[in-house]
């Protein structure tokens, strides 16, 4: 009998896209909270057991039987603008050493860095990032939840083998639950409105569910703010370049991919009527038609926002063991600062989302 480190069979590591635009972080608080020693699953190793049989044809066979509990994964889930990204950055790099898959469908591709709100490179602290700015939109005009599943499934078999922790973050519920489900019908839908297929409530990973919320009332506050945020790094002129260059797309009224972001419908009558050139303050026709295209980016934001609440609490409902962890305080108190990383947003955010979270996962993973 012999035993040695199991080799798994992994996907190709996926490559890193550097992004160096604007991602909101006014709002978003500075950990105060000491890091706890590195988990003892970082120290395990699996194995398997091999025999050997002769035969006359062959001199040996090798039978390998792998003993492997279900994969460990962390799922941070919340609505747009809840904190999803900082708090995976802050676990990541204070915590245990992991490696984010991101679950929002409209960060997956490349390009609209500004407008789908990625993550900047400067941000990411040198934590590994996947299915982040992966997909060339032109040649994948659609990931659909299969196509993830499958993507994000060999990403998750990749950073386990390296002996890193998965953290699967982002808004996309659709996503997250075809991931996560042990029985996924492609055209089942469990989040319909009306007469929603049954949730399926046996998971193929060991899942710890993190839900950040935040009330709406004040996320809506935050998340029109963040628009004006977005518009001032110059959302304005990405959305410019890239009607320039998908006019042809856009002409066949195509939404698919990028043109699903919000600020692409909500700014394509601008720009089928007065094209890129000049700026919306020189012309009083151009600023009206401006401004309802931001109140609109604004309006659709926050309706994303209550939408994915609803989804999380659905599942939630089902059995899923979410975890959640309510940010409002820490958000109010920012806005009451004017939306700078106070002292005090800092500190709420410590005490009510950043430590409690890390002893939810301290938990699971000495489980």
């Amino acid at each position: 009998m012999y035993i040695y480190t199991a080799q798994l069979n992994t996907h190709p590591h996926y490559s890193i896209t550097p992004h160096q635009h604007h991602f909101p972080t006014k709002l978003l608080f500075k950990s105060i909270v000491p890091s706890f020693p590195p988990p003892n699953w970082a120290q395990k190793k699996y194995s398997t057991t091999v025999s050997r049989r002769k035969d006359h044809h062959h001199l040996q066979h090798l039978h390998v039987h792998l003993d492997q509990p279900p994969q460990k994964i962390v799922v941070i889930m919340g609505p747009t603008g809840s904190g999803k990204s900082r708090l995976s950055i802050d676990l990541a790099t204070r915590f245990f050493p992991s490696e984010i898959i991101n679950s929002d469908k409209m960060q997956v591709y490349r390009g609209l860095d500004i407008t789908t709100n990625k993550i900047p490179m400067h941000d990411r602290l040198s934590v590994p990032h996947h299915l982040l700015g992966h997909l060339d939109p032109s040649q994948r005009p659609d990931l659909s939840p299969s196509d993830f599943r499958s993507a994000a499934a060999a990403t998750i078999s990749a950073i386990s083998f390296r002996r890193k922790l998965p953290l699967v973050v982002g808004g996309s519920n659709s996503f997250i639950y075809s991931l996560v489900a042990n029985r996924f019908d492609p055209g089942s839908d469990v989040f319909r409105e009306s007469h929603p297929d049954p949730v399926c409530s046996e998971l193929r990973y060991d899942c710890c569910f993190i839900w950040v919320d935040v009330a709406l009332p004040v996320l809506n506050q935050y998340l029109r703010k963040r628009v004006d945020e977005m518009l001032d790094s110059g959302m304005f002129d990405e959305l410019a370049d890239y009607f320039e260059f998908d006019d042809e797309e856009a002409s066949r009224g195509t939404r698919t991919g990028l043109r699903k972001a919000i600020g692409v419908p909500e700014f394509e009558p601008y720009f089928r009527r007065f094209g890129g050139g000049g700026a919306p303050k020189d012309d009083p026709l151009r600023r009206v038609v401006y401004e309802e295209a931001v109140r609109a980016i604004k309006d659709n934001t926050c309706q994303l926002a209550k939408r994915q609440v609803g989804k999380i609490q659905r599942l939630k409902s089902a059995g899923w063991d979410l975890k959640r962890l309510d940010a409002t305080e820490a958000f109010r108190a920012a806005m009451e600062d004017g939306g700078s990383d106070s002292g005090k947003s800092s500190e709420i955010w410590g005490k009510q989302v950043l430590e409690p979270s890390m002893k939810i996962v301290k938990r699971k993973l000495e489980e």
